[in-house]
């Protein structure tokens, strides 16, 4: 029998099996987690040197990469799913930032949250195409 308590799985009629994590709960903690962290990066006054002009985008660019990375592993949703719920996060996040005395809104900021989205499928459908398809993955646990 398995027990489901938090995000651990614990065998309860085999004392030799190990507590095993869930991998999918995680992965959620961990979207969870960078959400936070990207909204108080955007959403706080910048203490940082803005020197290099479009610095920014990169940290767009990235930012969204991984959230991508994470929604798909927390939720597997289908690709067109994701895009939509992340590019209204997305938007949400210049709305706020356009109400900010310390922030602007920028389209541009916007188009790299897309570009971190895309960049994060394509390297996904490489993985599948190249890589899964080859057999150069790890082997699946049984």
């Amino acid at each position: 029998m398995t027990l489901l308590t938090g995000f651990l799985m614990i065998e309860t009629n085999n004392p030799d099996e190990y507590d095993v994590i869930n991998r999918q709960t995680i992965f959620k903690w961990a979207l969870a987690i960078m959400l936070i962290l990207v909204s108080y990066l955007v959403f706080s006054k910048p203490s940082y040197p803005t020197g290099i002009p479009n610095f920014d985008k990169i940290g767009h660019v990235g930012s969204f990469f991984i959230l991508s990375y994470l929604t798909y592993l927390a939720f597997k949703p289908k690709w067109y799913i994701l895009a939509v719920i992340l590019a209204g996060y997305a938007v949400f996040i210049e709305v706020v930032q356009s109400q900010l005395s310390y922030r602007s809104a920028s389209f541009a900021d916007f188009i790299a949250d897309m570009v971190g989205i895309s960049l994060f499928y394509f390297t996904h459908w490489l993985y599948c195409r190249y890589f899964k398809t080859a057999k150069l993955t790890e082997p699946d646990p049984q």
